[in-house]
C-alpha cells in the first residue's frame, strides 16, 4: 500500500513539473514566428471567375474579352467559360437539358440509344431556336428497381436511377443555369420513364422562380407515333414487328449521330440491317432518311417549347388516343 502511495506521488510530481516548463520554440525561431511569417490573407477579387482569381491572371476576370474566336457550337460541354458568358451576352437564354438512359435495345443497338438521340436532336432543336444552348445530357435515369431488378435492370449493362435521385439531379441541373442567367430552361427526354419527373420538377421550379425563369417540361418531344406517321409519308413502311425494343425510326435517329451505335457496318455485312421489315442497307438512303427524322423532331419539339414560353411553363399534357373497341 505504501509503495503504490509512493509511486502515485511521484507520477503526480513529475506531471506538475511537466506542465511548469515554458513551451519549447520551434527549431530556428521564436514562438509564432512561423504564424509571423505566413503573407496576410489577400481579399478575393469580386471580379473573379474562370476558376482562377482575377489577382492572379487577367483571364479569370468577368469582364477580360474571349481571347479566340466566337465557338460555333450550341454544347455548353463543348465552350469555354468565356464561351458561355459570350452566348449568354448575345441572347442565348434558353438551355434545353436533354434526358437519355442506359438500358437493353436488343442485338444492334447500344445501351446508350438515347444519349445518341439526344446528342443529334438537342443541336437540331437549338439551331432551329436560334437563341439555345444543350446542357449536357443527362445520361442516367430510372430504368426500374435496382436491388431486386426490375424491368430493364434485369438486363446487364443497364444503370437505373432512383426517382428522387433523378428528379434531384434535374433540380440542381435547372437551378445551375438559372443562377448564371438563363431564362428558359427546357427538359426533353427520349425515354417514356423520363417524363414523370420532368414535368414534376419544371411544375415545382417554376413556382419557386416565380418568374426569375420559365422552366418547362415538353412533352411533345417524346411522341414517336407523330414521328412514325410523318416518316410514313417520307417512304418508311413497317412489316411485322420484330419484337424487339427497336424500330427503324430510334435507328435512323441514332445511325446519323454515329453509325457505329447501331453496328451498321456489321450489320450490312451480316446481312441483318433490317428492322421491322424496312430495309436500311442502302448507307445513302439511310442517311437521307435519318436526317429527314431529324430535321422533322426538331422543328416539331422547337414549336412546342415556343408554345411553352410563352405559356410560362409547362403545357398540358396532350391527351392519349383512345383505342378502338377490341384493340
Amino acid at each position: 500500500m505504501t509503495k503504490t502511495i509512493t509511486f502515485t506521488a511521484v507520477l503526480l510530481l513529475s506531471t506538475a513539473v511537466a506542465y511548469a516548463q515554458p513551451a519549447q520554440p520551434p527549431a530556428g525561431g521564436t514562438p509564432g514566428a512561423a504564424q509571423a511569417e505566413r503573407p496576410p490573407q489577400r481579399e478575393r477579387d469580386p471580379r473573379t471567375m474562370g476558376g482562377g482569381d482575377c489577382s492572379a491572371n487577367p483571364y479569370n476576370c468577368k469582364d477580360t474579352p474571349n481571347p479566340l474566336p466566337k465557338n460555333p457550337s450550341v454544347f455548353i460541354e463543348e465552350m469555354t467559360w468565356m464561351d458561355v458568358r459570350d452566348a449568354l451576352a448575345e441572347g442565348k437564354t434558353t438551355a434545353i437539358i436533354t434526358t437519355g438512359g442506359i438500358e437493353p435495345n436488343g442485338p444492334w443497338l447500344v445501351t446508350g440509344k438515347h444519349n445518341y438521340v439526344n446528342r443529334a436532336n438537342c443541336e437540331a432543336v437549338a439551331r432551329k431556336l436560334g437563341n439555345a444552348l444543350c446542357a449536357p445530357n443527362i445520361e442516367y435515369v430510372p430504368e426500374g428497381s435496382i436491388e431486386p431488378p426490375s424491368s430493364h435492370m434485369l438486363s446487364p449493362g443497364t444503370i437505373s436511377l432512383r426517382e428522387d435521385t433523378f428528379r434531384a439531379v434535374l433540380t440542381d441541373v435547372a437551378h445551375s443555369l438559372k443562377m448564371h442567367g438563363f431564362k428558359n430552361i427546357i427538359f426533353i427526354g427520349d425515354s417514356g420513364g423520363n417524363q414523370g419527373g420532368q414535368r414534376a420538377v419544371a411544375e415545382e421550379l417554376n413556382k419557386r422562380f416565380n418568374g426569375d425563369a420559365v422552366v418547362a417540361h415538353v412533352q411533345e418531344y417524346y411522341t414517336y407515333g407523330v414521328v412514325s406517321e410523318h416518316m410514313q409519308k417520307q417512304g418508311i413502311t413497317e412489316g411485322k414487328s420484330d419484337g424487339l425494343h427497336d424500330d427503324p425510326i430510334i435507328t435512323l435517329n441514332m445511325f446519323i449521330a454515329d453509325p457505329k451505335s447501331v453496328r451498321y457496318d456489321e450489320r450490312v455485312k451480316a446481312g441483318k440491317a433490317t428492322i421491322n421489315g424496312v430495309d436500311l442497307s442502302n448507307r445513302a438512303k439511310a442517311t437521307e432518311l435519318a436526317t429527314k427524322v431529324v430535321e422533322f423532331r426538331a422543328q416539331y419539339t422547337a414549336d412546342a417549347i415556343k408554345k411553352a414560353i410563352a405559356n410560362k411553363g409547362t403545357l398540358p399534357a396532350p391527351p392519349r388516343p383512345t383505342r378502338p373497341p377490341g384493340q
